[in-house]
Formats: C-alpha cells, sequence, structure tokens
C-alpha cells in the first residue's frame, strides 16, 4: 500500500482528506463520526463569539439538472443529476462558549487526528482585532491542532466580516497579522474566490504571517426563479439574499482560482476547497500544488459526513499511486502546476505570425480598416 500520509503546515496527516467548516461539522457528535469514518482532519464548522440566528426555514439546497433536458431545478425529481449546492447559512448559531469543553474532549478522543477550529470576529478597529485573539486563545487553550481565518463566507448580517474582509487587501494581513501574535499553532486563511485576482489577497495573508490558505469558499450566487410561481426557489416570504454556491459547479472555477495562487507562491502551502467528490478531482488541485483538500457538498449527501465518501477517496489514492508507483503525495503534488499560463503562450497554427493581438506595425490594437469599395 502507499503511504498516504502527509506533512501539512508542521501537522502529520493520516491522509489529505478533510472535512471542510460547513453544516456537516456543527456539532462535535458530527466531528467523531466524521474521524470514525477515516477523514484525516475535520475543520469545525466557524466559530464566533456570540450567538447567530440563521434564516427561517431550509438554509442549504441542492440544484439538480434534468439528464435529457437543461432544465435545472432545486425541486427533487427523478433522472436527475447534481449540479451544485446553494446555502445562505450563517456562521455556527452555537458561541464559543458553547464549543469550550467540546473541542478538548473531541481532540482527547482522537489524538491521532486533526482538528483545526474555524473562526470569525469582526474587523476595521482595536475590539474586534481583540476578539480574533480571544476567539483564538479559546481554541488553542482546547487543543486544536490549527486555526482557519474565516475571510471568506459570501453572506453575513455584518459588513465587517466574512468576503468582506477577504476582499480587503490591509484587512487580510492586518487580522491575520492580529492572530498570529498569540497563535501558537498554524493558521491558515480561508480566502473569497469573489475577488480579480486572488492572488494578491493570499500575499496579503502571507504578509500577516499565514501559514496556508484554504479556497475556494462558495461562490456569492441567487437561486433560480420557478417560471411557473415566478417566485425564488428558495426565499422567506418571497425574498432572497445572496447566498453560496458549491458542489460540482464549482470545481473548474476554484481550480482557477487556486493556480492563480499556487502559481505565484510555489514554495507556501494550500488546502483546496470546492467541487470535491471523487479522488479524480481531488488529484487535480494536488497536481496544482495543494498539499490538502477538503470535501464539503459530496460529504452532506453521504450521511452527512460523507463515510462513503472517504472511502472512495481512499481507495481512490492508493489506486492512483500503486499503478503510477508514487511511494507519497510529494512525488505528484505540484506536477501540472507550471502547464498553466497566460493565454498569449499558447500555440497558434504555423501558418499566422502572431503578436498576441496587435498589429505589426506601430498603431497597436486595432485592426486597420478596410477601404470602401465604390459602389458599380
Amino acid at each position: 500500500m502507499a503511504d498516504l500520509s502527509t506533512v501539512f503546515t508542521g501537522l502529520k496527516f493520516e491522509n489529505p482528506f478533510l472535512l471542510s467548516s460547513a453544516p456537516p461539522t456543527e456539532s462535535d457528535a458530527n466531528i467523531m463520526r466524521a474521524f470514525e469514518a477515516g477523514w484525516a482532519g475535520v475543520v469545525t464548522k466557524t466559530i464566533g463569539l456570540h450567538p447567530v440566528v440563521n434564516v427561517k426555514g431550509p438554509k442549504t439546497k441542492f440544484l439538480r439538472a434534468e439528464n435529457s433536458a437543461y432544465n435545472m431545478s432545486m425541486n427533487k425529481r427523478q433522472n436527475s443529476t447534481l449540479v451544485a449546492s446553494w446555502n445562505w447559512e450563517l456562521i455556527s448559531d452555537k458561541p464559543i462558549d458553547w464549543w469550550i469543553g467540546r473541542l478538548s474532549k473531541v481532540k482527547k478522543a482522537y489524538p491521532k487526528k486533526m482538528l483545526v477550529a474555524s473562526i470569525m470576529a469582526g474587523s476595521g478597529n482595536d475590539k474586534e482585532l481583540n476578539n480574533w485573539q480571544t476567539l483564538t486563545k479559546a481554541c488553542q487553550d482546547e487543543g486544536v491542532d490549527a486555526l482557519e481565518l474565516n475571510f471568506s463566507c459570501p453572506h453575513m448580517d455584518r459588513v465587517d466580516m466574512g468576503s468582506n474582509v477577504g476582499k480587503n487587501k490591509v484587512l487580510c494581513s492586518v487580522v491575520t497579522q492580529a492572530v498570529k501574535e498569540v497563535a501558537k499553532i498554524p493558521v491558515w486563511v480561508k480566502l473569497t474566490p469573489a475577488t480579480a485576482d486572488i492572488a494578491e489577497e493570499a500575499a496579503a495573508s502571507f504578509r500577516g504571517g499565514a501559514d496556508a490558505i484554504s479556497s475556494s469558499n462558495t461562490f456569492p450566487s441567487l437561486p433560480l426563479i420557478d417560471p411557473n410561481t415566478l417566485d425564488f426557489e428558495m426565499s422567506v416570504d418571497g425574498l432572497v439574499s445572496s447566498g453560496g454556491l458549491g458542489g460540482p459547479a464549482i470545481l473548474p472555477l476554484s481550480l482557477h482560482k487556486m493556480s492563480q495562487m499556487t502559481r505565484a507562491f510555489a514554495d507556501k502551502e494550500f488546502s483546496g476547497i470546492g467541487g470535491i467528490a471523487t479522488f479524480d478531482h481531488a488529484l487535480c488541485y494536488f497536481l496544482l500544488g495543494c498539499g490538502t483538500v477538503q470535501v464539503c457538498t459530496a460529504a452532506m449527501l453521504d450521511q452527512a459526513i460523507g463515510p462513503n465518501v472517504i472511502k472512495a477517496l481512499i481507495a481512490g489514492m492508493n489506486e492512483f499511486m500503486e499503478r503510477r508507483s508514487f511511494s507519497h503525495l510529494e512525488d505528484f503534488r505540484g506536477l501540472r502546476r507550471d502547464r498553466v499560463v497566460s493565454h498569449s503562450q499558447i500555440k497558434r497554427p504555423e501558418q499566422f505570425d502572431y503578436r498576441g493581438g496587435y498589429e505589426s506595425e506601430e498603431q497597436e490594437g486595432y485592426a486597420r480598416p478596410q477601404p470602401v469599395l465604390a459602389k458599380s
């Protein structure tokens, strides 16, 4: 058997597969079920200082497409295929006081598993920076192995939290630095994909001292509108707000975001998230340079914590490594990172003298106007 273990930010994982911060990791009971199933690590549902109140009614639904048509809907029906998940769930509705005692219980029960606490506070003033530090100290005192800073949630009640932090390079750096001042364990930063060049926010986070970057969180989105009722398929009293799109639909998008970062920081560590259900999906992230990957949607649809998903991931990795004669993840991590290039570097047919879309003469940009033929 191949050696599936990996060292990521100084922590030894028995395999590179984690459950991401999401509904499946909202309780100590679920986390322990996940460890029993075979996940090497779990990132808790994001923990804050104070309770939050979620929307009335369903918080997560799944978008499916008909197999024989282009029709997509969140309504359950036969002969359809999963396209994406959609949620507008906030962070854990259980404050830090609820988690204290439970985190330490989980860690004591599973000392060889990696328990990562996702945390979130506000930004923009010293009080909020102190809140980040309070959460940091409380979680690490519970014995968690690492912290993941949530700079990525696409839907928050407050404008100074979540992806609004991840879109601001200064806040990425300042908040990370504040956490690192008191952290004694590795600090991962989870960035939002809703930014023009995610490598810029990654750079700011690394300047603040981040040990690794996780991405992508879900993409900001709206549910579809039912053509019969003219109502959104997910709403409360007819009203809807931006939610997060995850699952298979975001796999290529998330790979692009990850590639932007791993090419810019080949010597840094990254945890890939977005659309992973099989080892083939996870392999894409490994080949781009990720050292671990995190799973959500596939696990939610498999008994909440994905016992069959993790078995398939482990079996798939074993089979792949044995077939390719790889001994460790490091043998193939990043093998395809340098294959991603700017569009101008993609070869054109030999018969064309290509100059990146510009004219060969001094005037660049647009093609020369063609002469107007006189009417006969």
